[in-house]
């Protein structure tokens, strides 16, 4: 018996796992890792994992059976089942969704669709665009009609990268289809892989709801963030506050203060439903004052930093000052829309020299708006240098840190994780920001 084909496009920290979920050993499946980046293809095919969390056994394991199959051309799409996109859905420079990702995969997927298909979008993006954007193009380009011809559908991806115990089959996984039947065909089809298949009424529902998911996250830091700077006037610990707070086991969730936002999703989905409802002519003052408020973060850790110098009678400019930490959140390798990259920023452009050190991140990749920072490299963790610096911020509280030696080298040390909660004894080394 021929195993049914299907094919992903976008190899990145979403569809690289749903790869590897459809090629596992008895899924049945034989599953086509699509992308444009050559280089990311060449690492696939020679069993090489790009993101931290994938081991090179898994990659290797998929490829010796042949159900993993790596590649850049779109034609394997014609012997498909099931097409599911999971590329970037960035925003531009004035926060409005950026759709070119999407629209060039549709565009390239379209002439090698045939009938019966099923086609997901997994992207995160706002209500409507499977059925306005995405649907015209592909069905210009194929000939095909959706509903008709062929299945279409949402799926939010629900990644989280850095739990250990986050895994693609177990996560709950909502779909909406264009149409009855093809929530119906796109539910089955997620059902044969993944243990619990959620079913909505429409791609629209299945859109908000992810937004909405991130939405909740979004708002619910910035009060936090902004309780963190109200108790810090008045002399009170947020952190010991918010660990008092849960003890109520009803009507309350805790949610932790940081040094901003970052990751694919949080600082980027509100503002998706923003843009979407000023279409409407309504205003989203809510989600946009969370992210005011969050966006005032990484200054006020630079304010933070600045402080604490002060009391040592030194200015940031000239002082050496560590980062620790470039990674969004802690133990994963990821950098989009990380705080630290504003704040590594800001440290530089007032005269700062500045180090950054991350057992994850050896070296800063390119990005729209810091290119500057490009191939800055991590220090080595060594006690001598940590000695020569006259501050250290910690960004990432990664678990692989040896905090003991950190507090031992460096004078000050500005804490915005409360990473150093059983130094509490040190106050006039440790600020918390």
């Amino acid at each position: 018996m021929v195993s049914p084909q299907i094919t992903i496009v976008g190899q990145g920290y979403v569809g690289l796992p749903l790869s590897l979920l459809f090629a596992e050993e008895n899924s049945g499946y034989v599953a086509h890792a699509l992308d444009v980046d050559t280089t990311k293809i060449k690492s696939l095919l020679e069993g090489k994992s790009y993101i931290k969390h994938i081991g090179h056994d898994q990659l290797e394991e998929a490829l010796n059976r042949k159900q993993l199959k790596p590649s850049t051309d779109f034609q394997e799409i014609k012997n498909s089942a099931a097409v599911i996109i999971c590329v970037p859905t960035p925003l531009d420079s004035h926060s409005q969704p950026e759709m070119s990702y999407i629209v060039s995969t549709a565009e390239s997927i379209a002439p090698h669709l045939t009938k019966g298909c099923i086609v997901i979008l997994e992207s995160t993006t706002y209500p409507g665009t499977t059925e306005n954007l995405l649907r015209p193009i592909l069905e210009k380009g194929s000939g095909l009609i959706a509903g008709q011809d062929f299945y279409l559908a949402f799926s939010p991806e629900r990644e989280d990268p850095g739990n250990p115990n986050s895994r693609v089959k177990t996560i709950p996984k909502l779909v909406g289809g264009l149409t009855l039947t093809c929530s119906q065909k796109a539910t089955e089809f997620y059902s044969s892989v993944i243990d619990s298949v959620v079913e909505v009424s429409s791609c629209k529902v299945a859109e908000a709801a992810k937004l909405t998911e991130n939405i909740f996250r979004s708002v619910n830091i910035a009060l936090v963030n902004e309780l963190k700077v109200i108790f810090s006037k008045m002399d009170i610990d947020v952190w010991e506050v918010i660990e008092a707070a849960k003890t109520k086991p009803f009507g309350y969730m805790p949610f932790y203060p940081g040094p901003g936002l970052g990751g694919h999703c949080i600082p980027i989905d509100p503002y998706y439903l923003s843009w979407s409802a000023k279409e409407i002519g309504i205003n989203t003052r809510f989600i946009e004052l969370a992210g005011e408020i969050n966006r005032q973060m990484p200054n006020l850790v630079v304010n933070s930093i600045a402080e604490a110098l002060n009391d040592s009678a030194k200015p940031i400019s000239g002082s050496r000052i560590l980062v620790i930490g470039m990674a969004y959140k802690k133990n994963v390798d990821d950098m989009r829309e990380s705080p630290a990259l504003e704040i590594f920023d800001s440290l530089l452009t007032r005269g700062a020299n500045v180090d950054y050190y991350d057992p994850y991140i050896a070296t800063i990749p390119s990005s729209r708006k810091y290119p500057h920072l490009t191939g800055k490299q991590s220090m080595q963790w060594d006690p001598q240098v940590l000695e020569a610096f006259d501050a250290a911020v910690i960004i990432t509280d990664h678990d692989s840190i040896d905090y003991t030696e950190l507090i031992k080298n460096v004078p000050k040390l500005i804490d915005t994780r409360n990473a150093l909660k059983a130094y509490a004894t040190l106050p006039q080394q440790i600020y918390k920001a």
